[in-house]
């Protein structure tokens, strides 16, 4: 069953499906050594990769595994990134959270609000119990955004990547359908 990734407003952001013309954006977001610094792989040299990108999206879609829209400010259009939910599994309600936002996006709570309007989409739509995200431990803004989303660090995965010869951990969390508040905020930290 085809999954067309959706097109959601918040506030600030506008989530839409990827379009052919993203590819220029798509590949100065992932050719970016500092944006991709904790990825699980290393920047795009070729602009080649925003096109099977692109491909891959419409192929997931299609296959019915995913939907991964674009982000864009919803005052000017700027495209800020993506998320994605992925793996979804229809018979154990699962899939996994992912995003990439662009350097000059980060510190503002745009991956926090694209993310929750996603969620709140696939809690909604695909019926979910389970999401699940992973993080480098190097992280820490990618943590306290899945905090502030609700998940529950549940564990780590030891030696789990080895991008350019330097092994990382990665933590996974999890989000159960019985916890998922739409409109969470942490509790303060001391």
């Amino acid at each position: 069953m085809p999954l067309p990734a959706p097109t959601l407003h918040t506030d600030r952001l506008r989530l839409r499906p990827f379009t052919a013309a993203d590819a220029d954006d798509l590949f100065a977001l992932h050719s970016s050594a500092h944006v991709l610094r904790y990825w699980d792989s290393p920047p795009w040299r070729e602009p080649a990769r925003a096109e099977r990108f692109l491909a891959a999206c419409r192929q997931m879609a299609d296959e019915g595994t995913g939907a991964r829209p674009a982000i864009e400010r919803a005052s000017d259009g700027a495209f800020l990134g993506w998320c994605s939910l992925t793996r979804w599994n229809p018979d154990h309600r699962s899939a996994s959270l992912g995003y990439c936002l662009t350097d000059a996006a980060w510190g503002q709570g745009y991956a926090t609000e694209a993310a929750r309007a996603l969620l709140q989409w696939a809690f909604d739509t695909l019926d979910l119990n389970r999401v699940q995200a992973e993080a480098d431990t190097r992280n820490a803004a990618s943590a306290r955004v899945l905090e502030k989303l609700g998940f529950v660090r549940e564990g780590t995965l030891r030696e789990d990547c080895v991008v350019d010869g330097e092994v990382s951990d990665s933590w996974v969390y999890g989000l159960l359908r019985r916890e998922w508040r739409p409109t969470f905020e942490p509790a303060a930290t001391r």
